[in-house]
Formats: structure tokens, sequence, C-alpha cells
């Protein structure tokens, strides 16, 4: 099977036929850095982290490319009431954007544009348009004029009418039309800005995802991910401008978007007050399971977020890695793991059908349970290699199951406790055995007897 994935502006599912299958190249929508970002705005990133595996394991290249937004009136906004510049506010929550990722297990893209170090690509993007008859100036701004486009819309299947009725658009004197967007707005003498065209000012939001794509990756891309609350206006508004920069050159080949995430059967939303930062949620639970809950359904579709779902995933990765510890002293570096024709595989294949795709990992976590001697060292590179196109089990199963939790015992101490608990049951003080066990439980110490001996993981 060859790969599929939704294209929104078709809406349907069609073969990925990349432009020069020897360098695919992909840009995802980063985010606004002026505060620590939500569990929504993680799922868009481990969404296409996990395509951006799977990618590489089909092409010999891959450019990835998502960006940093670093200028905006939000970020301006948090900056004034923190009394600190603008700056400084913004690198310290991209650090911890960063951060965050990368606990979730995300690999670093190829390329992470910041949006201020191509003013001069947005400026000339800018001029272009104004040239070309698709753009003009007002008052200090420059904005963007749909109706010189005859296909505006396409992306989300909207009529300018509809486009209007379903947006919060601001009608402001100085438009032509009332759903011009802007492309260059004038910034006060103590607001940040750059020298343009026209005056002192700064960029708007669509223009900055064109501009960075087309100096970091060209006119026309093969993938532009994101959120669904993206399609329109903000992806809408930057294929108009982008294709009518280029003179219809085609702008992205495949859209590809991510459903909503709600809480606890609520749109995730500040207005409600029902958001959860995931520097929030990693105090209690480690990045990986919010990974494989955030996988746990099909990206296109909505995801409700709860703690149910948390705890179900946690679960789910004690059983894969339990049966990793069972095999943990085999050695499969030089092992071919050959998991391109396994069900698994072409799970994801099939549009990333990851509810598939680890449905078919506990298959095998349950084959290398069930294994012989001979069989394990396969099975084990498999597992392991599906976990790696998932960005899961990628700690040790010892890690996993003996690091830190709310317990006071050290590794150590609760090591003799067990050995103590063994001299207990040999000696047959089955009272003595029971207290230690009963002991272990309440520090969050679970024991797991077996033939092989005494395992033991933080509950």
């Amino acid at each position: 099977m060859t790969l599929h994935l939704y294209n929104t502006k078709a809406r349907t599912k069609q073969v990925f036929q990349p432009l020069d299958s020897n360098n695919i190249k992909m840009y995802v929508c980063g985010p606004t850095v002026y505060n620590f970002v939500h569990i929504g705005n993680a799922r868009p990133v481990v969404v296409f982290d996990t395509l951006f595996r799977v990618l590489q394991a089909e092409y010999p290249k891959v450019t990835y490319a998502r960006n940093i937004t670093d200028i905006d009136d939000k970020i301006m906004k948090a900056a004034k009431e923190n009394n600190e510049p603008i700056r400084d506010l913004a690198e310290r929550f991209a650090n911890a954007y960063k951060e965050d990722m990368a606990a979730l297990n995300n690999l670093e893209p190829t390329i992470t544009p910041y949006a201020t170090d191509h003013i001069g690509d947005m400026i000339e993007l800018v001029s272009t348009l104004v040239e070309k008859g698709h753009a003009y100036e007002a008052q200090g701004h420059v904005l963007f004029a749909v109706q010189s486009m005859e296909k505006y819309g396409s992306l989300s299947n909207r009529s300018l009418e509809d486009m209007l009725d379903g947006a919060r658009v601001e009608v402001a004197p100085y438009k032509k039309y009332a759903g011009d967007f802007v492309l260059w707005k004038p910034s006060a003498s103590d607001e940040p800005g750059w020298e343009s065209p026209w005056g002192y000012g700064r960029p708007g939001w669509h223009l900055e995802c064109s501009a960075m794509i087309k100096a970091k990756l060209g006119k026309t891309i093969d993938i532009h991910g994101g959120g669904r609350d993206l399609i329109f206006p903000h992806h809408e508004n930057e294929e108009a401008q982008s294709c009518c920069a280029h003179d219809g050159e085609e702008y992205v080949r495949y859209w590809m978007h991510n459903g909503y995430l709600n809480i606890d059967g609520e749109k995730m939303s500040k207005s409600l007050g029902n958001f959860r930062t995931v520097r929030d949620l990693l105090e209690s639970y480690r990045g990986e399971v919010l990974r494989f809950a955030l996988l746990s359904a099909q990206y296109r579709s909505e995801l409700d977020f709860t703690t149910s779902l948390l705890d179900q995933a946690k679960t789910a990765l004690d059983g894969l890695y339990g049966a990793l510890r069972e095999v943990e002293g085999i050695d499969t570096s030089a092992i071919d793991a050959n998991i391109k024709s396994t069900p698994f595989y072409q799970a994801l294949l099939d549009d990333l059908n990851t509810p598939i795709a680890i449905s078919e990992l506990h298959q095998m976590g349950k084959a290398l349970n069930k294994a012989n001697d001979d069989q394990k060292p396969l099975l084990k590179a498999q597992l392991l290699a599906a976990g790696d196109l998932l960005g899961l089990l990628q700690s040790t199963s010892a890690e996993w199951f003996q690091k830190s939790g709310d317990s006071e015992l050290s590794a150590e101490e609760i090591e003799g406790l067990i050995q103590e608990r063994l001299d207990a049951r040999a000696a047959k003080n089955f009272a003595r055995s029971d207290e230690i066990r009963d002991y272990l439980k309440s520090k969050s110490v679970i024991l797991e007897d077996s033939k092989e001996g005494t395992q033991w993981r933080f509950e």
C-alpha cells in the first residue's frame, strides 16, 4: 500500500504524490509565543511529528519546517502587562514550547524559522502583491483585495458572503471590501516595527507563514498542516496571497488539518476556563502518556481529553513496557525489524490511522509475551521499530517502571525491601512478607511476582 492522505482542499483521501520524491517539503504552523502552550496546541505537533516519522521511513529526505510567531498583538499585550521587552518574553516562551514538545517525544523539525527573521521577505511579498494589483495601501495599512482572486474561498469551500457571515471581520473605513485582510499595519513609535515602503509598521499574521515558506521551502510545498481552526481565515489567506504573488502557481499540494480537542466533552477554550497547559499536565503525567493519549484517536476526528483517557494511556504503556521488560537483555541492534509489510505500518499509510496502529502495537506486545526464545529477538525489534514510528517506547523498561513517582523511597531502598520480603517468604514468614508488600503499596510501589522473580513499578 502507498501513503494516502486526506486533502482538506480536495475533501477526500488521496494517494500522496510529492513534487520531488527525493525531498519532501512539509510546513506546520507553530505557536504564537506569549504564554505556555495548552494541550490543544500539542495535538498538531504530535500528529505531524508522527507523519514526519512515516515520511522519513518512506523517502530519503524530508524537510520539515515549523515556525515560531514572535511578533503579534498578543505578544505585545503580554509584554506590556509583564513590563518586559517583547523579545525577552517571546524567547522565554519559545524555549518553554520547545521543552514541552520535546517532553512529548517530538523530534526537532528540520527548520524552525522565526517570523522576525523574515521581515524582508514579507515586505518583498507585499510589494509583489501591490504591483500585481492584488493588494492596496490605505491609511498606512496594506490590504489584500480578496475580490481580485477568482478562487478565493476554495480551501474552506465558502463563498465570500459565507466567509463574512461566519467570521469576525474588522470592517474598517479604509477597506475597499469588508473581507479584505491586512498584510501590513502601522506601528506606533513605542511599538515594535520595521521601516517599509508604507511606513514604520509590522506584518499581518497571515503574511508571515507565506513568506517563511517561500524563503525556506520554495513557492510550492507538498504538505501544509495545522489545526482545523486554521482553515479559515489563516490558511485560506495564506493560499490567496501566495498564489496571487506567484501568478497562480500551486502553493500547497496537500492541506492537512487535525480535529479539535475537547476537555471532558466541551471544546477547550480560555473563555470557558477549561484549558490545560502541557506544562501543568507534565507535573502529573509523563510526556509519553500525553502523546499516547493524543494518538489514540484518528487525527481528523475530535478527541475528548479526559483523566480517564490519560489513565488508560498509562495502563496501555505499562503493558507494552511490561512485555519489553521480559526481554530486556536481548540485543536487537543487528536485527532488521522489517515492519513495512505489517498491518501496523499499513495503518499508518492509511492517512495516519493511529488507533488501528496502536491496536496492532498491542498485538505485537501480546505476541512477544507468548513467544518462544527463538522468536523473541525479531518480535522485540519489531515492537521497538513500531514504537519509534509513533514516538513511543522511547525509554527502557527499567527506566519506565522505576522512574521516580510520588514514592518517598529510592530504588535502592525498594530493592532492599523486596529482598527482605523474599527472605521472609523463604522462611515462611508470610505475615512479614504481606506487611512489606502493603507498605510498598502505600508508597505507590506495585510488586509483580512471576516465575522469573519479582519486578516492581510505581503506581
